[in-house]
Formats: structure tokens, C-alpha cells, sequence
């Protein structure tokens, strides 16, 4: 009988579901999230500083149909030549709407400068303080999963040295995304009783509670096996629910069996 009852309500979840998400299938979900950081590296380069003045970050989806400013900016003026030798600054770690994205933009300030031979220079940025410095990643993101984005800055490539003796900064970044943990979605019935949902394996423990429609995902889970434990609301006296041999993979979402109380 738990069955049936189970069988009904997940094809009425599913097609709430289907509703929602066909109501705009070309525009992210405010549902879905997905973590991401940026962290910016440079090649040397054959000049004593190049400082650029980062303000903001922005996530272009869809071929430039939607675009999304990153909250929690680590704004500020970086060398681009101290970001050598495995070090990096991190410019972003937050959540942003799942979806397909197709450009990371770099915002720039006014105190933009390059030194050569002890010189400082304006370094003119064409348009970086209105649209940003481009860089393409064309990445699709996984809500729960979170990535890292390392834009690799070719300073010799970058420079352009002008005939009246001024400097530009026509950029060539290079973009790599890795996916370094994945997630795990399900559902628990009945719908209205809050549960607390536990992946655990002895070295990680993510949690969280379902939703008013019974359903959960666990964000941000490192690759591994995982018991997940079901704890309903301590005052209904429903003892809980365990399941072992749950497998996350990185860049994947694992989709469990659903529970009945």
C-alpha cells in the first residue's frame, strides 16, 4: 500500500514539476544552484607589473540572452605578474542559477597600469569598464555541483605596445572549468513532514531538509559512497530511515529512491 500511495505522489511531484520548468525552458532557474568560484593566474611576462583593476564579474547564459553579476566581488587592483608559480587570487566563490553559460565577463576599473623599466604607464582597456574583458567557457551547470573556473592571463600576448609609446590591453585568457564535487536529490512522503536528510562517510557530512513538496538535494558532496540517514520531525515518533552504498560522482547529480514514513 506504501507503494501505491508513493507511486501516486511522485507522478503529481513530477508533474508540478514538468509545469514549472516548461513555463521558460530558455531562462535559468531560480530553483537551481549551482557554487561556483573563479580564481585568476597569469604566464610571465616580460615586464616589471601589470596591475588591472577588477570591479565586478558577470555570467552571460544562453548565447547572451541573460546576464547574472556574481555577488561577494573580490574586487581590487591585482599584479598580474604575482599570479605566477601556482599562485592565484580568487575573485568569486558563491551560487548563481544553474544553466548554460557562455561567457565570463571581467568588469574593469580606471587604475589600470603596466611598469616597464621602473616606468608606470596608463594601461588603456577599450571597453573593460563598460562590457568587460571576454572570456568563453560555454560550460553547462549542474544545480548542487560546484565549479572552478581558473582564467589563465597570457600577459606577453596581452600587451600592446602603441607607436606613440602608450600600452593596451587586448586580452588573451585562456578559461578551464573543473566540476569538483557532485550532489543528491530525492524525495520523502509525506510531503508535509520536514525531514532532515544526512549524507555521511566518515570523512564528509552534508545535510539538509526537504522542502514543502518532500524534496531535498544535498549540495556540494565530494565523489564517494555515502549511508544517507531520514529523520523526521523528532514528534511524530517516525524512527529514522537509513540507506548505504549511495554513490556520488563529481559533476553529476545522484538521483536516490524515494522514502516513505
Amino acid at each position: 500500500m506504501k507503494k501505491f500511495v508513493f507511486g501516486i505522489a511522485s507522478i503529481c511531484i513530477l508533474a508540478f514539476l514538468v509545469a514549472c520548468s516548461g513555463d521558460d525552458d530558455n531562462t535559468t532557474s531560480e530553483q537551481e544552484m549551482a557554487r561556483v568560484s573563479v580564481k585568476l593566474v597569469d604566464a610571465p611576462g616580460d615586464y616589471d607589473s601589470v596591475f588591472i583593476d577588477v570591479k565586478d564579474v558577470v555570467v552571460t547564459y544562453n548565447g547572451g540572452e541573460e546576464e547574472v553579476a556574481i555577488g561577494n566581488i573580490n574586487a581590487g587592483v591585482y599584479d598580474l605578474l604575482e599570479l605566477t608559480g601556482g599562485v592565484s587570487v580568487l575573485l568569486v566563490d558563491d551560487e548563481i542559477p544553474a544553466g548554460d553559460i557562455s561567457q565570463i565577463r571581467l568588469i574593469l576599473g580606471e587604475n589600470n597600469t603596466i611598469v616597464v623599466d621602473g616606468d608606470t604607464f596608463p594601461l588603456q582597456t577599450p571597453s573593460a569598464q563598460q562590457s568587460g574583458l571576454k572570456i568563453n567557457v560555454n560550460e553547462t551547470l549542474v544545480g548542487g555541483v560546484f565549479y572552478e573556473f581558473i582564467l589563465d592571463f597570457d600577459v606577453d600576448k596581452s600587451i600592446v605596445t602603441q607607436g606613440n609609446g602608450g600600452y593596451l590591453l587586448k586580452p588573451v585568457i585562456r578559461a578551464s572549468t573543473e566540476a569538483n564535487t557532485g550532489a543528491i536529490t530525492g524525495a520523502v512522503l509525506p510531503a508535509g513532514v520536514q525531514t532532515l536528510v544526512t549524507a555521511e562517510n566518515g570523512n564528509t557530512e552534508v545535510s539538509a531538509f526537504t522542502n514543502n513538496l518532500g524534496i531535498f538535494v544535498l549540495s556540494g558532496v565530494p565523489a564517494g559512497t555515502y549511508t544517507l540517514t531520514y529523520e523526521a520531525d523528532a514528534n511524530l515518533g517516525f524512527p529514522p530511515i537509513v540507506v548505504t552504498g549511495v554513490e556520488v560522482g563529481v559533476g553529476a547529480v545522484t538521483e536516490v529512491d524515494g522514502i516513505v514514513f
